[in-house]
């Protein structure tokens, strides 16, 4: 069942379950109404009577009744005078409503109608006779008001439930216009289309919900040019290195092979200087082992697979510190990072070698620390590399591909990483690696 229909449903029985309830009071309203009515007549009734309308002083015989013409106004009774010999002889009262085209239903009567006391009371005339007056409830004309009465309240419960649902339903109309369009929006950023922007609602919390999607949208659109840059710049990468394994090949190992030709076919010849050949082949492949090894560490570190990582990153911080005697560099490593998965292992020693990469052509630091270390407790593996160089307004970065790729990185391997970092006041980089 779709949102539209669910709330309709719920205001339906909402709306139900308010009208029965004002039914329900109503009719106990005028249930109390009509029996505060009836005990008030009751009660002034008594009073008359009490206050001499029909005492024994005034009244002759028991065919006397004119002394009861007040009794007659009293409303919602029934009054009967009861002589000593049981006749009884009825002066007041209607058994029918003044309007009987106005009379309620049958079950308003019922649901209304109470116990109502039946009173009698002694009167002694002159001649020595007692009289019981008896009063009885007659409420017919109360329960046909308080009729009129409920059904007026009971058309404007209604009326007020149907305004409120069309109001209700006029919300709901426009709430669900507005879910449209936000539905459709999504359905377009689905599909790529990341500028696509929503409109501003003039409903506060649809307001909220667009400006939370757009922005959703610029991020996206963000990281989306950001990852076509690094993989453009990733692919000029790859060009580059194979331009430069090219270029080696050709200029190393092409000029040496053909270097060595040369000297094979010298040492054919009669009288050759072999000695001189041969020590002149055994520097030339001296020289091409040392270009090979290069080769082979920039490609991959073989001792990261045969010693592990703590020995590579080791080697590699001496290696750095020896091309740069001006740069300090320190580094905390414990032994458990050598039991790390290979694909981890290979992914932090590139973060790493890059934040070294960066320091050295940018930063401008004297100090370079380098802490990695396992926390079992948490199964996470953390890295912080911190440096006191010339740092940057991240705020501001907007070109250069070296954080970039440590992010990438870390990413990849779903952990999350931390830059903090001011202008002069070094660059700090913080990452946390799960090892599940």
């Amino acid at each position: 069942m779709s949102l539209r229909y669910q709330i309709i449903f719920r205001i339906l029985l909402s709306s139900l379950c308010i009208l029965l309830l004002g039914g329900a009071i109503a009719i106990w309203q005028a249930r109390q109404s009509v029996e505060k009515e009836v005990e008030a007549s009751i009660h002034l009734a008594l009073q008359l009577v009490t206050l001499g309308m029909a005492d024994a002083s005034s009244l002759q015989s028991a065919e006397d009744l004119s002394r009861f013409r007040a009794l007659r106004q009293t409303r919602h009774l029934s009054m009967q005078l009861q002589k000593p010999d049981g006749q009884l002889v009825h002066f007041a009262g209607e058994q029918q409503p003044s309007h009987p085209e106005d009379m309620p239903p049958a079950w308003f009567i019922r649901a209304v109608t109470g116990d109502y006391p039946k009173v009698e009371h002694r009167i002694n005339t002159q001649d020595g006779k007692a009289l019981t007056l008896i009063i009885e409830a007659q409420p017919l004309d109360e329960i046909t008001e308080v009729w009129q009465e409920s059904v007026g309240f009971f058309s404007s419960l209604s009326l007020l439930t149907l305004l409120s649902f069309l109001v209700v339903n006029l919300v709901l109309n426009k709430s669900l216009k507005a879910i449209g369009v936000i539905v459709d929006a999504l359905r377009i950023i689905e599909t790529g289309h990341y500028k696509h922007q929503l409109p501003a609602f003039s409903t506060e919390e649809f307001d909220n919900i667009a400006k939370a999607v757009n922005h959703m949208t610029v991020e996206l659109e963000k990281t989306r040019q950001e990852n076509s840059d690094l993989t453009q710049h990733s692919l000029a990468i790859q060009e580059e290195e194979r331009q430069h394994l090219s270029q080696e090949l050709h200029d190393e190992f092409g000029q040496s092979l053909t270097a060595i030709k040369v000297m094979a076919v010298t040492a054919s010849r009669p009288n050759a200087d072999v000695g001189k050949i041969t020590a002149t082949v055994s520097e030339i492949c001296d020289h091409l082992t040392l270009v090979l090894r290069s080769m082979m560490q920039q490609l991959h570190p073989l001792v990261l697979t045969e010693l592990g990582l703590k020995a590579t990153l080791e080697e590699m911080v001496n290696h750095w510190s020896e091309r740069n005697p001006g740069l300090k560099l320190s580094i905390v490593c414990s032994d458990a990072v050598d039991g790390l998965d290979k694909n981890i292992a290979r992914q932090v020693f590139r973060v790493i070698q890059e934040c070294l990469t960066n320091v050295v052509r940018h930063a401008d630091a004297r100090q370079v620390s380098i802490e990695l270390r396992v926390q079992p407790a948490e199964n996470k593996l953390l890295l912080h590399v911190a440096d006191d160089g010339r740092g940057c307004d991240l705020q501001n970065l907007s070109r250069g591909f070296g954080l970039r790729g440590i992010k990438e990185r870390i990413r990849s391997l779903a952990g999350e990483v931390s830059l903090d970092s001011q202008p002069g006041a070094g660059m700090r980089i913080s990452a946390w690696i799960p090892l599940w």
